[in-house]
Order: structure tokens, then C-alpha cells, then sequence
């Protein structure tokens, strides 16, 4: 079986993300290429500059809030170090190790095994578990998950994240202006109504592209941050036992579908998922 480097893997997912990104900004830059030759050039003008406020303004207002909206919509509170003094412990040394500042811990009640850190900077950084998560992983599966949600917060996930929402919400707020506003159009030249065939199929089809390409690219983040697992435990064994343990006892839980990214293991399953297979990621780290 060959072996996998992890400063390789790390390096190699970092090029997929980027790679991808430029895949929805192509999509953007056609999307809105098109929509100009079947509009007058001044409404284009305007619409882009109402989709870009509009999107950038939601965005940032959840981008340095994210911590908050995370923690409040799954009812977490504040670690105890008394109750669950391994926890702190871990992210301490994991901390020392990496050179992060000391990331705000938080527990939230559930039977599950999961985790998620947020945060718009490693200064303004948090990290949350679950209480299955501390009940049932013993200390090198917890180290595991720990030092994974760490690596999201040293790799800038959520920058990263926070930018592709950007992309992904401009394609569709156009796509949707673009296709009410054939309601109240009076133009009849075919050079126009080329164009405005060509621009209602891609506002159909643009933001199911780059909804698809955003779950790819939060896919590649998961595997950078197992990486980054790696390099900060040298010990892959301990997040192969703690996804081993989620496989075999994944429970689903109630929690709001715009954070589930978020999570180290997806609480939904399907097509729409914002983790790759918990098998794939096994197989990744057994060969670090």
C-alpha cells in the first residue's frame, strides 16, 4: 500500500480547494457574461452591484458572528474543566504543539460523537464536542478529534468557507433577478432572445453547479484537516479509532442544516454531503 505524507496530502487538497474556487468564480464571470449581452448594460450594472452588497453584507454579517450562531443553535455551554478536565488538557497540549492561542472550549449535550470549531481567526477561535464525544472516545481518539478541529482553525477553514458562500450567493441572487426580470422585458430582437435562452439555462443550472462545487471543496477541507491532525499527534491511529467509533455508532442529530459543515462527522447523510465517506477518510489516514 503506498504511503501518504501528510505535509503532501495537506499541500494537495490546499491546490484542489483553490482549483475549485476558480471553478465558481468561471461560473460567475459567464454567468454574468451572458445576462450583460441579454440585458441593456446599465441594468446588468445595477443588479451586480445590488448582488454583490447584498451577498457580501449577509455573509460577513454571519462570518464574525459564526461562533455565536454556532453555539447558541445547538444549546452549548461553556466547558467545565471539573467535570471534563481531559478535554481542556488535550486542546492545551495540542495548542503548545501547534503554536495556536487557546481556542474558547464548549460542550454540547448529545449522545453522538461529534465535534466542530468556528471562528473567524485562530485569536477568535472556538471549539465544541459533544458529551458522547467525551463519554466514549478514550484519550487518543479524543486527541484525534480535537487535533482535526484544530487543523480547521490553523488552515482558515472558515475564510475559506466564508468566501465560497460569497461566490455561491452572488450566482444565485443573479440567477434569480435575472429570471424575474423576464417578466417586464419588451425586447423582441433574436441577437436579445439568443442570449436570454442561453442566460435562463444557466441561471437554472449555475447554482446547482456551484452548490455542488461548494460541497466538493468543504470535502477537501476535511481531508486537509485530518492532515493537519496528523502533523499536530504524529499518531493517525487515534482519529482512525474515533471515526471507526462513528461508523459503527453514528447517531443523527436535530441540528440546524447551515452548520453541519461545521461538524467533524456530517449528522446528514446523501448526495448533499458536506464530509466525504467516513470510509474514504479511514483508508486516507491508514496510509499516513
Amino acid at each position: 500500500m503506498e504511503r501518504i505524507d501528510f505535509n503532501d496530502e495537506i499541500s494537495k487538497n490546499k491546490w484542489k480547494s483553490f482549483f475549485l474556487m476558480g471553478g465558481v468564480f468561471l461560473v460567475l464571470v459567464v454567468l454574468g457574461y451572458v445576462i450583460s449581452l441579454a440585458l441593456e448594460p446599465g441594468y446588468f450594472f445595477i443588479v451586480m452591484i445590488f448582488s454583490t452588497v447584498f451577498s457580501i453584507s449577509y455573509i460577513l454579517i454571519n462570518f464574525y458572528n459564526s461562533d455565536k450562531i454556532a453555539l447558541a443553535s445547538v444549546g452549548a455551554k461553556v466547558a467545565s474543566g471539573e467535570v471534563y478536565q481531559q478535554f481542556p488538557d488535550l486542546v492545551e497540549g495540542l495548542c503548545l504543539a501547534s503554536g495556536l492561542p487557546l481556542p474558547k472550549l464548549y460542550v454540547m449535550k448529545s449522545d453522538s460523537i461529534n465535534a466542530f470549531a468556528s471562528g473567524r481567526n485562530p485569536e477568535n477561535a472556538v471549539v465544541c464536542v459533544t458529551t458522547g464525544a467525551l463519554e466514549k472516545l478514550d484519550r487518543r481518539e479524543l486527541e484525534g478529534v480535537l487535533a482535526h478541529e484544530l487543523g480547521h482553525i490553523a488552515n482558515y477553514d472558515i475564510r475559506y468557507m466564508t468566501l465560497i458562500a460569497v461566490m455561491v450567493g452572488m450566482v444565485s441572487i443573479i440567477s434569480q433577478i435575472f429570471l424575474r426580470s423576464l417578466w417586464f422585458r419588451n425586447r423582441d430582437d433574436k441577437k436579445s432572445g439568443i442570449f436570454i435562452l442561453i442566460g435562463i439555462v444557466l441561471a437554472i443550472v449555475a447554482p446547482i453547479m456551484v452548490y455542488f462545487i461548494s460541497l466538493s471543496i468543504s470535502r477537501k477541507r476535511e481531508f486537509s484537516s485530518d492532515a493537519t491532525a496528523v502533523k499536530f499527534t504524529r499518531y493517525p491511529n487515534g482519529l482512525i479509532g474515533a471515526l471507526k467509533k462513528i461508523k459503527n455508532n453514528s447517531e443523527e442529530k436535530r441540528i440546524n442544516q447551515a452548520i453541519a459543515p461545521l461538524f467533524f462527522a456530517n449528522p446528514f447523510r446523501g448526495m448533499g454531503s458536506t464530509h466525504p465517506p467516513i470510509e474514504k477518510r479511514i483508508e486516507r489516514l491508514e496510509r499516513m
